[in-house]
């Protein structure tokens, strides 16, 4: 009897122990996984914040209160058009994540000397992944005439398969959002003076000022020295065959004998060139062309209805009735 107590005795002492033990290996698993001080830049979240970019550099960065999310994009391209692109990253495109001992500022990053705070207390370098880049036109639209203009690029950022060297480890993102970059452009002049000009020869229409000039390869049935009945105008379809229209925005001063040779001079050079998409019957891309008795002579009022202009993947619209101009001629 005595010794059978003395066993239940031990068996219950190591069964305390046991549990000590036990709750002391719990309680520091819990400590331990609470005491991971990168615990809460686990998940890097930009989305909700403006991208902005140093004047100086080709830095484009994303600020939150401690926070930094940079892209040193030197070996990016940022094009004027629409279109997509997918590069590697690398030691000419970095992505950098930074969290710091306090608020940090634009001057923190775009400085060739930064500010001596606040002070980096941590860093994560991406080592490898893709940076795609989709780029589509930024367009304002006249509510009056429907016609849109193109104001900027837009172009969307994505990380792809993305990892991270967080010093301790590493930390990889099969899809990384950073989200939008707009670069504003300056809106085509379109500052025509909307009188006139016929080549002789080719009876091709063209107005034009110091740098811009808007051509149209006229069908020659629709110039016709007879006054239109009211409200019934000549029309056309542009196509690359009859009615091409076509707009060049040049580097250099343009002049009348730029126009009307067999081929365009090389000069000045034409830095942009814009084509006008196809007409549909009844529904877009109309030339309208009304001609009522002028003096001895015909004035020949041209329009141009919902017109689309395209360069690459981009476009723009003229409006629903684009006056191109007004062409005299006589008998």
């Amino acid at each position: 009897m005595y010794l059978e107590q003395i066993k239940n005795s031990i068996f219950v002492t190591n069964t305390i122990k046991m549990k000590r033990v036990l709750s002391l290996l719990v309680f520091s698993m819990f400590l331990n996984g609470c005491d991971d001080g990168d615990l809460i830049q686990e998940n890097i979240n930009f989305e909700d914040v403006n991208t902005q970019k140093c004047t100086t550099n080709n830095i484009i960065y994303k600020l939150k209160d401690s926070e930094a999310l940079i892209f040193e994009a030197t070996g990016v391209t940022f094009p004027t058009e629409t279109t997509s692109q997918e590069l590697n990253i690398s030691s000419a495109n970095r992505v950098i994540y930074r969290f710091y001992n306090a608020t940090v500022t634009a001057s923190t990053i775009c400085e060739s000397i930064p500010p001596a705070t606040p002070i980096v207390t941590g860093q994560w370098t991406a080592t490898g992944g893709k940076i795609v880049i989709n780029t589509t036109a930024v367009k304002t639209i006249n509510e009056t005439d429907n016609s849109t203009k193109i104001t900027g690029y837009n172009h969307n950022i994505t990380f792809k398969n993305i990892t991270f060297d967080k010093g301790t480890g590493t930390q990889v993102y099969e899809t990384f959002t950073f989200g939008d970059y707009i670069i504003s452009a300056t809106p085509l002049p379109f500052a025509f003076n909307k009188t006139l000009e016929q080549c002789p020869s080719s009876k091709q229409l063209y107005d034009y000022n110091s740098s811009e000039a808007l051509i149209l390869d006229v069908d020659p049935t629709l110039i016709v020295n007879e006054a239109t009945p009211l409200n019934a105008p000549r029309t056309g379809l542009i196509s690359d065959t009859k009615n091409k229209l076509t707009y060049r925005l040049f580097s250099g001063l343009v002049t009348d004998a730029y126009f009307c040779n067999t081929t365009f001079p090389a000069t000045p050079v034409v830095t942009e060139e814009w084509i006008a998409v196809a007409g549909v019957a009844n529904a877009s891309g109309i030339v309208e062309v009304t001609t009522t008795v002028f003096g001895n002579g015909f004035k020949h009022t041209v329009v141009l209805k919902k017109v689309k202009m395209k360069k690459g993947n981009s476009d723009f619209i003229l409006g629903d009735n684009y006056i191109y101009g007004e062409l005299l001629t006589t008998n």
